[in-house]
């Protein structure tokens, strides 16, 4: 059992013989002719680090297997890791923060999507109150903060009356928690919505709000419009776009490759990102083909959500569990579309689990998607890759003059790092250890009735 890491007070420290993956790394690195890392299939690289007033002031690139001394007479403190895993602290772009933690009082029973539509239509009804959603979102912020996330994007119900309590409640949690997560706010209606005034006069509240535009855009005939409608809405804003889309498991939903079509014929600049994407699995070969095409020429980008898919999808089947709901993500990752993974929904009637943990949907995804070595590929589908379409430009790779917001792990391959939960992880946030601990579900008791 390694012993516990302790961090010199004064902030100026070397982390010696770090593992991390190289692509998360961003520094020019010039290995010999010809050379090999050892254990390819694990794609690590041997680091060491110099932190310094909340940034990475230096990283020595060592590429060898074995562990190395690092030789300057700077007298900075040392702390060697031998080999313990370091990645950047995650970003989490697809989450349901205003309906998040509810399960205990509003469960789904039957598992199923229409179940828990009706579930979270109802709690809403009986509970949405401003000081319920406070409590439930920044319970779901320390959890994510505790398990090394340095940013959160969340869907946020805005068609019904009681809208404007949960998207007011975000901006003054964005308020208090900006100097410790950064959180991006998506306006979440079903797609028709934008072809009423209510549309426009939402757009408007977007731009004002630094919102996102987004939604649920179902397979019909009145489709295409409302994308259209929606893209013009957004480009007269200079607002990017987040889409639920194709979530089922009916081979004639091709909704994302309408959004894309469209995005092309309108010419739209903004980035635009679409999440689920599960009926592309159920499609034939030549279908994902095109659709692909035309996702990469739109410069969209896919958020695969495996824990609550998996959770819902297929349990209108004879027999369960059968077709399970991820996309095609080897697909995906094979044209170059950026590609990444999420938390989704917490527990609430579309998910009962979940804790709002990087590593977890990375661990998840990796099993459920057969995720194949070398896994260092992977890692940035939770840190780097969302960090680039958020336009977070300092987060999810580590770099000189970068901050210094990572997380230690006592694992020091992906074998082990994927074998245990990590809960002795260290997170670092601007140099210094937070030492936070995930909230108790006691403290929402009495929002549960219990």
């Amino acid at each position: 059992m390694s012993s516990p890491l302790v961090l010199p007070s004064d902030g100026h420290y070397w982390l010696k013989n770090a593992h991390i993956p190289p692509n998360l790394v961003k520094t020019k690195v010039n290995f010999p002719k010809n050379f090999q890392f050892p254990r390819p299939w694990e794609d690590l690289g041997l680091y060491h680090l110099e932190i310094a007033d909340g940034k990475i002031k230096n990283i020595v690139a060592v590429g060898q297997g074995e562990e190395s001394d690092l030789v300057t007479d700077d007298g900075v403190p040392r702390v060697d890791l031998s080999k313990r895993m370091i990645l950047p602290c995650f970003v989490d772009m697809h989450t349901h923060l205003d309906k998040g933690h509810i399960w205990g009082r509003s469960p789904n029973v039957d598992g199923t999507f229409s179940g828990a539509i009706a579930s979270t239509e109802r709690d809403a009804e009986l509970h949405h109150s401003p000081e319920d959603i406070y409590r439930r979102m920044e319970f779901a912020l320390q959890c994510s903060y505790a398990h090394g996330t340095a940013a959160v994007r969340t869907h946020i119900e805005m068609g019904g009356q009681k809208s404007q309590i949960a998207w007011q409640t975000f901006q003054q949690l964005r308020q208090a928690w900006a100097d410790r997560l950064t959180l991006q706010g998506v306006a979440m209606v079903t797609t028709d919505y934008y072809l009423s005034p209510a549309g426009e006069k939402l757009a408007d509240q977007m731009a004002h709000g630094g919102g996102i535009l987004g939604g649920v855009a179902y397979a019909g005939p009145q489709v295409e419009a409302q994308l259209n409608r929606l893209m013009t809405l957004a480009q007269a804003r200079n607002l990017d776009i987040d889409l639920h889309v194709d979530e089922n498991g009916d081979r004639r939903s091709r909704v994302l490759h309408q959004v894309a079509a469209i995005a092309l014929k309108v010419g739209f600049t903004g980035q635009i990102v679409c999440g689920h994407c599960c009926s592309l699995d159920m499609q034939s070969p030549q279908q994902v083909q095109q659709t692909l095409a035309l996702v990469k020429q739109a410069n969209i980008a896919i958020i695969s959500l495996p824990l609550c898919n998996l959770y819902l999808q297929g349990r209108h089947q004879p027999q369960k569990p059968a077709w399970r709901g991820i996309t095609k993500v080897h697909a995906i990752h094979a044209e170059g579309i950026p590609l990444v993974f999420a938390s989704d929904n917490c527990r609430d009637p579309f998910f009962p689990f979940g804790d709002h943990d990087g590593l977890e949907i990375l661990n998840q995804s990796v099993r459920i998607g057969q995720l194949d070595p070398p896994y260092g590929r992977w890692c940035a589908t939770v840190n780097q890759t969302p960090a680039q379409l958020m336009g977070l430009a300092d987060y999810g790779r580590l770099a000189v003059n970068g901050p210094a917001d990572l997380v230690i792990f006592p694992a020091r391959y992906f074998s082990e790092l994927f074998s245990r939960p990590q809960g002795d992880r260290l997170v670092i946030r601007k140099g210094k250890a937070t030492h936070k601990k995930t909230p108790h579900y006691q403290e929402l008791d009495d929002l549960m009735g219990a």
